[in-house]
């Protein structure tokens, strides 16, 4: 019998409501749309934005439900997912602190179009639609940033379609470990870890993949030295060599 492979990630414990001004205003600085606020103005966005902490597992909010908050990861991991074909979900992506979510629109029947779920324990800060309406009115340079990143949205959407459209599911796979490696990679012994648990089954959904398949393309990426993994990590151990199986046009 082989022997299970001691997860290397150590996530530490987030505790809901503990985050002091200065990691607020940290955070909301990391935001594309808020990067460019003088320190006076950030002051002024931070005190509109509620904080709110989640247990791993717990929903945010669900597809389907009145689009009302804007959100922003503090701490933690945050899934977004959408419900696919036969009730199967997809994993859109995985949320780091900093990274926003929810809602940008300020129409009064919007919905959500993903559920979002901590992956982890997670402190997140949110902002009602009449707030950050009042945000983008105060600061027009705001309301530009907020439209070029709908339009980059929109053509990242557009590549994802593609992907999953066109490429072999061994592409997918490393395409999407590549991609979470430079989200959430850290050098390690084992190679770049990517820093959060990672299942079979998350991969399988971010992949359009069944989990079955996931595990079999995996363990011929260990067997040929691209990676190492364990129960719930994977650490790449040859990027160069991934990259080259994931094709042209990675990062």
């Amino acid at each position: 019998m082989s022997e299970r492979r001691k997860s290397p990630i150590e996530l530490e414990p987030v505790e809901p409501h503990m985050c002091t001004v200065e990691v607020r205003l940290e955070i909301l600085s990391r935001v594309p749309f808020f990067s460019g606020l003088k320190p006076h103005e950030l002051d002024a966005v931070n005190a509109m934005f509620v904080e709110r902490g989640y247990t791993a597992g717990e929903y945010l909010y669900h597809e389907g439900d009145p689009a009302e908050r804007l959100y922003v990861v503090a701490d933690g991991r945050v899934k977004l997912l959408r419900h696919g074909d036969g009730e199967k979900d997809v994993l859109l992506d995985l949320l780091v602190p900093g990274e926003y979510f929810g809602s940008l629109s300020f129409e009064e029947d919007d919905e959500y179009t993903d559920t979002a779920l901590a992956h982890t324990p997670v402190c997140s800060l949110s902002i009602d639609r009449q707030r950050f309406r009042q945000i983008l009115d105060r600061y027009p340079d705001v309301a530009l940033r907020v439209l070029r990143i709908l339009n980059r949205r929109l053509l990242d959407a557009q590549e994802a379609v593609r992907m999953l459209s066109a490429l072999p599911v061994d592409r997918r796979i490393a395409h999407t470990l590549l991609k979470l490696a430079a989200k959430l990679g850290k050098q390690q012994a084992q190679g770049i870890l990517i820093e959060t648990p990672l299942s079979r089954d998350d991969l399988a959904q971010m992949t359009g993949a069944t989990t079955e398949t996931v595990s079999r393309v995996l363990s011929q990426f260990q067997k040929e030295g691209l990676i190492e993994s364990g129960r719930q990590w994977v650490a790449i151990s040859d990027r160069d060599r991934l990259e080259e199986l994931a094709g042209e046009g990675m990062t």
